[in-house]
């Protein structure tokens, strides 16, 4: 395997940090994957699952979202419009540096926006979710202790997963009129979704509700005894063996569907 570390500019000026890890072998394709909320590339599950894929000959590229981990910019600027185009920015810098991602990968969060620019982006063959939301308005059960603050002042910190972040009134606006079923629809991609029984994070009917409003053809797995970020290894290395076999199929397709 060998791994490349990148930076590029987004259209806002912010220039993003990224990883891209590449099989021995030349890959059979190009995936993209988008971390949770609040998170950044290098979270153990998002190594681990990048890795399983590369085992398989598809390479890998993660990146940090503004704000968040070894990116530029100011989280609190920062919401769920921005960054599907930080996704959107993302893949045009591999398009035309290496090659376009067929494969978005999302966890949490992520996955709701890798949804939101596959609809957009019609060179991506299929999509992957981990953990995702039905809308992105369910987030904001994590800002719960600050939601009062952040309406009556316009901001308020938060704390997220044991950090404090700023979020501001515009963030919770941003996510109000964001119709991921219609997204989902509009993007007429191959869907896979991946969710565990046991996230209390996002509980399981989130994915019932994705994977109803997806048209065929598209799959399920259980992640059974995972928890929302896949902390124990052996379940990240299991989603991850999951999409790569599954992502097999398009990825050697000739024609995108």
């Amino acid at each position: 395997m060998k791994l490349e570390k990148i930076t590029f500019k987004n259209r806002q000026g912010h220039e993003l940090a990224a990883k891209l890890e590449l099989p021995k072998m030349s890959p059979i394709g190009y995936a993209l994957f988008a971390h949770c909320f609040t998170c950044n590339k290098n979270l153990t599950a998002v190594r681990n699952i990048s890795r399983a894929l590369t085992k398989n000959g598809i390479a890998v590229l993660r990146f940090d979202f503004t704000g968040l981990g070894e990116s530029e910019g100011d989280f609190e600027n920062t919401n769920f419009s921005s960054n599907v185009e930080d996704l959107e920015d993302t893949a045009a810098y591999m398009k035309e540096h290496y090659e376009h991602p067929s494969i978005l990968i999302g966890h949490s969060l992520g996955g709701a926006a890798v949804i939101f620019a596959a609809a957009r982006l019609s060179f991506v063959k299929a999509v992957v979710t981990i953990g995702a939301p039905a809308s992105p308005e369910h987030v904001t059960h994590l800002l719960k202790d600050g939601i009062h603050q952040i309406l009556k002042e316009g901001e308020a910190l938060v704390n997220i997963g044991g950090r404090e972040f700023r979020v501001k009134k515009q963030f919770l606006e941003d996510i109000q009129d964001k119709n991921m079923a219609q997204s989902i629809q509009k993007m007429k991609k191959p869907l896979l979704v991946m969710h565990s029984p046991q996230d209390t994070t996002v509980p399981i009917e989130n994915a019932a509700q994705i994977y109803q409003s997806g048209r065929h053809p598209k799959s399920f797995v259980s992640l059974d005894g995972a928890d929302h970020l896949l902390s124990k290894k052996e379940d990240s290395l299991y989603a991850g063996q999951i999409i790569a076999a599954w992502s097999h199929r398009y990825l050697t397709q000739n024609e995108t569907r």
